[in-house]
């Protein structure tokens, strides 16, 4: 029997793991970096390992400090989560040399699956070798891990020497391992897996389909089970290759078979060896703790000959601290406040004053909602996020709920390139006209009516907001009743919750403050100075940070003076395990060139200024 875990990961997978232990009376370890000292995966744990160091490969990818702090905290297993080192052959045979028990396949099965190029080869699938015009579309794509690290689809013949080299160093950085390959990427297909569990007797399970079609730089953001729309013939075929797969290679314990599903046929992508990010909604169907069940597989429990009947159905979605209007650009900072409505599941890393840093993955959380049918499923997830209380940096939030009410998604006709397809309608500014007059009024509780010289009591107050990239201006007075505005009955005012008669109609407001930034109901707002720094100005062409990260390259040959073309890539950086590429906004000449390779950047700070021509 285990009596003691240490999970090889950290945040929202090593937490949710603990608390199946917890359940289960095993006692727990972390690991954790020092940029993860605080971490909540680290708070929680019973026993507590340093590893040194900040970036991963210093730390969650060194599989020889972490076998070492399982010996010295007196583990006698491993549960490797997701990611890092848990789909590393290597990684499971140290810890089983050990002797410590592997909550995972046998190392030979993970280094069959593992390289994606190897498992398509035990499939009878072959990569591409030498690519020409005729295989465009092709997708560059890392042989280890997963996570959308390491992938870059390629239309032209000429960009291909580019993006192997960005998705090389991707997935070096995410895995260890910098092996790609390449094979034909299938437009618009479908993405659907299907979760198996299997133990040291012979017995397979299929626990159901999953689809995940809707992704971001082909990482998975939505999430369901069952996937809807499939045949029953199709599905049939897919638990058959996915037993197939299974049985080819001895696979014991959870582990997933994704495909693309395209014009009624599967297309087989790559088995994961691992338990993945997405479980909670086959467990939801299912009612099984999959944690629980790698647990008793690998302390040698028989399964049952049959799994558990499903019901209803369920549905994920992944929040992340992103802007998704900006290409995605991973947020950092502090997360003041994370609360969803209760009858969903939360599954995270982070609490109440927890920081976002640079270093690692920009999930926040997963939130997971089950009914009896898909339509309530949606129907309580979009709500529940929606009426979410999320105060720190940009998340996708917004994002998220409107993907989930969107008709394609509604009606289950979802494919891989819904992004690309509705961004731009999805990430629109959501109308909120009176948050920022809610905002202000919420600021003016309690204070004198007889402001400074410059907003005496006969004049209105005016404040000024950033919302959704747009600036506000509004107007109010201070009256002998209190608190009036132009056009609206001011019903109540106080610091946390304004209400507001328009029309006749009553809206209510809740207010939160964190230093500049205020939280109107969904509404992210930032207090702007009355009057702007004449002086805070960028010469035309400067190119800022979007995020806070390092900088792993500059353009070969690039040097201020240097004539260089729109759209020409100038500089990498790399935050939170994915690299970002700024191009020349114009044709021109760089005038400046203000970072390094290996430098730290922050959001807002000059890299380079290109003239135009």
């Amino acid at each position: 029997m285990i009596s003691t875990l240490l999970v090889a990961n950290r945040g929202e997978i090593a937490c949710r793991i603990f608390r199946t232990c917890g359940e289960l009376g095993i006692r727990t370890v972390a690991v954790h970096s020092d940029a993860d000292e605080n971490a909540l995966h680290a708070r929680v744990a019973d026993t507590v390992v340093r590893l040194p160091g900040a970036t991963p490969a210093e730390t969650y990818l060194r599989g020889d400090l972490i076998v070492k702090a399982a010996l010295a905290a007196g583990a006698d297993a491993v549960h490797p989560g997701y990611g890092f080192l848990s789909e590393n052959p290597e990684f499971a045979r140290a810890v089983l040399d050990a002797g410590l028990v592997w909550i995972g396949p046998p190392p030979e099965a993970i280094e069959a699956m593992a390289s994606k190029t190897r498992a398509k080869e035990l499939m009878g699938i072959a990569p591409l070798g030498e690519v020409t015009e005729a295989d465009l579309p092709v997708l560059v794509k890392a042989a280890a891990g997963g996570g959308g690290r390491g992938m870059r689809i390629v239309r032209r013949l000429d960009e291909l020497p580019s993006a192997l080299e960005a998705a090389r160093a991707e997935a070096a950085s995410a895995f260890g391992d910098g092996e790609v390959f390449v094979e034909p990427y299938v437009e618009d297909g479908r993405h659907v897996e299907v979760q198996i569990l299997a133990d040291t007797h012979g017995t397979v399970w299929t626990l159901g389909t999953r689809d995940c079609s809707l992704q971001r730089r082909h990482q998975k953001v939505i999430e369901e089970a069952p996937a809807p729309g499939l045949t029953p013939r199709l599905t049939e075929e897919l638990y058959a290759l996915a037993v197939r797969a299974a049985r080819s290679v001895s696979y014991v314990g959870a582990g997933t078979v994704e495909f693309l599903v395209a014009d009624g046929r599967a297309h087989f992508l790559e088995m994961n060896t691992r338990l993945q990010v997405e479980h909670p909604v086959t467990e939801a169907v299912f009612g099984l703790d999959l944690v629980a069940e790698q647990l008793r597989v690998a302390e040698g429990h028989p399964l049952p000959a049959e799994p558990p009947r499903a019901q209803g159905h369920a549905v994920e979605a992944r929040l992340y601290a992103e802007d998704p209007a900006r290409d995605w650009a991973p947020q950092t900072g502090t997360l003041h406040r994370l609360a969803v409505p209760a009858g969903v599941r939360l599954d995270t890393g982070y609490t109440d004053g927890d920081t976002i840093g640079v270093h690692y993955d920009p999930m926040l959380a997963k939130v997971v909602a089950h009914a009896p049918t898909r339509a309530e499923a949606i129907r309580r997830l979009a709500g529940a996020l929606e009426r979410a209380e999320l105060h720190g940096p940009v998340t996708n939030r917004d994002l998220l709920v409107r993907s989930l009410r969107h008709a394609e998604f509604v009606s289950a006709r979802m494919d891989t390139g819904f992004y690309d397809r509705h961004l731009t309608d999805l990430t629109e500014p959501a109308p909120a006209p009176y948050a920022p007059l809610a905002a202000a009024l919420a600021d003016a509780h309690g204070r004198s009516r007889f402001g400074g010289w410059r907003n005496v009591a006969s004049q209105p107050q005016v404040k000024r907001y950033e919302m959704a990239g747009e600036e506000h201006e509004v107007h109010y007075r201070h009256t002998r009743d209190g608190l009036t505005a132009e056009g609206v009955r001011v019903v109540h005012a106080d610091a946390r919750r304004v209400v507001l008669e328009v029309d006749g109609v009553q809206r209510k407001f809740d207010v939160t403050r964190h230093g500049d930034q205020v939280y109107v109901n969904g509404s992210r707002l930032t207090a702007l100075p009355r009057f702007p720094d004449p002086t805070a100005q960028l010469a035309p062409g400067s190119l800022l940070a979007p995020m806070p990260g390092t900088v792993v390259r500059i353009a070969e040959g690039l040097s201020e003076g240097a004539a260089v073309q729109a759209g020409q890539p100038l500089i990498w950086l790399e935050a939170m395990k994915m690299q970002h590429q700024i191009s020349a906004p114009v044709a021109g000449t760089l005038t400046a060139l203000q970072v390094k390779p290996g430098q730290q950047v922050e959001p807002g700070m000059l890299l380079a200024v290109v003239q135009p021509t």
